[in-house]
């Protein structure tokens, strides 16, 4: 089996060099900026960041929106380990109580418009 990737010293590189190649070095030292004046996507000086050039701040959700994700991960992973973990056969209570906690999860989500939280 061949790899894609070379070892450090070998292919002409010093050993001590970075193994970025030209393309990714190019992908790093440009930033794609989400629109600019006309409204289109343009790219960052080398030294700026895209965070620094754009239009919009950086956005994470609102908090009620994480609080919602974080029922619904709780839910599956209670209800996941229900059905390993039970002594001749799944828990179903725990089962069920994963899968309430994940349509709670849900409810919230959508009672809070949380898929409405991007640009």
């Amino acid at each position: 089996m061949t790899s894609n990737h070379s070892e450090r010293g070998t292919m002409g590189d010093a050993p001590g060099s970075n193994v970025t190649s030209q393309s990714e070095a190019a992908m790093q030292e440009a930033s794609v900026v989400p629109g600019g004046p006309t409204g289109h996507g343009g790219v960052a000086s080398p030294g700026e960041s895209a965070s620094a050039v754009g239009p919009y701040p950086s956005y994470h959700g609102r908090t009620v929106s994480w609080v919602a994700v974080g029922i619904m991960v709780v839910g599956f992973i209670v209800g996941g380990l229900a059905l390993v973990f039970g002594h001749g056969g799944p828990i179903w209570w725990l089962f069920w109580l994963g899968a309430g906690l994940a349509a709670l999860g849900l409810l919230v989500s959508v009672a809070t418009n949380m898929f409405e939280d991007w640009y």
